[in-house]
């Protein structure tokens, strides 16, 4: 269905890239592996069953396939026209996240509509870099102009990143990132590109005051460094992280095995924002390894292969910006357990547990899988 056809080679269409669409396969798998391991705790404490709490991600997993399928089918382009009017709605959902949103662990980062709960910065995330890449790619002749290029650009981004950094600061510092690198490959002025990036650390700072959870959490990974073994640490703000290097340090080469963790029954979330670490302890270093070398193969496969042969600027940078958004959240979830990051709550693109940011994440695949469709061998990055 995604190989390519004899009438997509004379019409100068090619097919799906293939490897992409394996590796994402293969980090569900990973995943439904992972949260059967990883969820027993949860379930039981919630009167219910792991089975039937797999069953609901393998629904969701099935659900996001579909979804990745179906945009894969709908011309990058189509979708480019309604950038605006998704920005518009990411903005009136993201104010109403903070008026009417349920707080879960401590963030107001959920919508409940008719029993269905959301979180509508992924929404907002998928919009903005929808946006940011159709601005960018039609300003083109005159980029580096501070009042028609710059300022419509820095706008979008400074709002939609300061609306979803008032509940979920790294998700915002995440996102501005990749706005910041999709603005340098467009060319925008190296001055214009500084004056952001002052914006952008003023910002963080201002949000990181804001909060004193996030201040916490930072103290707490200074004293991680400082003195991982104290009496302190084990027993403060720093048990997340410590139980999570416990889980990684039994996992030693080869892991204990498929269901044995037994760290799943201290982490908080184990299923979610340490289920890099459950993986670590039931696989060993090298099944590891192998979720980190998936990742680095998609983020090949989104650069080098479908962002640099892609038709025209449009989809050069749209598929930087959903490229990148994967592949971070991955690594940022893996260098939280494994202690290199702060505790940020964010999860692994398509293994860990969850409804919304898999869905959304399926849909930025299905988006690559559209722009490789249309590659062109041999071509310069820029249109």
């Amino acid at each position: 269905m995604l190989g390519t056809s004899p009438e997509d080679i004379d019409s100068g269409k090619q097919g799906s890239d293939r490897v992409l669409l394996m590796a994402i396969i293969m980090l569900m798998m990973f995943g439904v592996l992972a949260v059967y391991s990883s969820i027993a705790f949860f379930a039981e404490s919630n009167n219910t069953s792991a089975f039937a709490l797999v069953t609901r991600h393998v629904v969701k997993l099935a659900i996001a396939f579909f979804v990745m399928l179906f945009v894969s089918k709908i011309n990058y382009h189509s979708l480019a026209k309604f950038s605006r009017i998704g920005m518009m709605i990411s903005l009136l959902l993201l104010v109403a996240v903070l008026v009417f949103g349920t707080e879960q662990f401590g963030a107001k980062r959920w919508l409940n509509v008719g029993g269905f709960s959301f979180q509508p910065s992924t929404l907002a995330t998928v919009a903005l870099l929808l946006h940011v890449s159709v601005l960018l790619s039609e300003k083109q002749e005159y980029v580096k102009d501070f009042k028609k290029s710059f300022i419509p650009i820095m706008v979008w981004v400074t709002i939609t990143c300061a609306l979803i950094g008032l509940e979920d600061f790294s998700s915002a510092g995440i996102l501005m990132g990749i706005c910041l690198i999709m603005m340098f490959i467009g060319r925008i002025s190296s001055i214009q590109m500084g004056s952001m990036v002052a914006i952008a650390l003023l910002g963080g700072f201002l949000l990181l005051n804001q909060s004193t959870n996030r201040q916490d959490r930072i103290e707490q990974y200074v004293e991680q460094i400082k003195n991982i073994e104290t009496d302190e640490f084990l027993t403060g703000s720093g048990y997340q992280a410590q139980q999570a290097h416990i889980a990684i340090a039994k996992g030693e080469l080869f892991g204990v095995g498929i269901g044995k963790s037994t760290q799943r029954d201290f982490l908080p979330a184990p299923y979610n924002d340490f289920i890099f670490a459950i993986i670590a302890e039931e696989y060993g270093f090298f099944g590891a390894m192998s979720l980190i070398v998936i990742f680095s193969l998609i983020l090949i496969r989104g650069i080098v292969f479908i962002a640099r042969k892609a038709e025209d600027t449009l989809g050069a940078l749209l598929a930087v910006g959903c490229t990148l958004t994967i592949v971070l959240f991955g690594f940022v979830n893996a260098s939280v357990a494994s202690g290199l990051l702060p505790v940020t709550g964010l999860p692994m693109p398509f293994v860990s547990y969850g409804g919304t940011n898999m869905l959304f994440a399926g849909l930025m695949v299905g988006i690559l899988l559209n722009i490789s469709k249309h590659s062109k061998e041999r071509r310069p990055f820029y249109a």
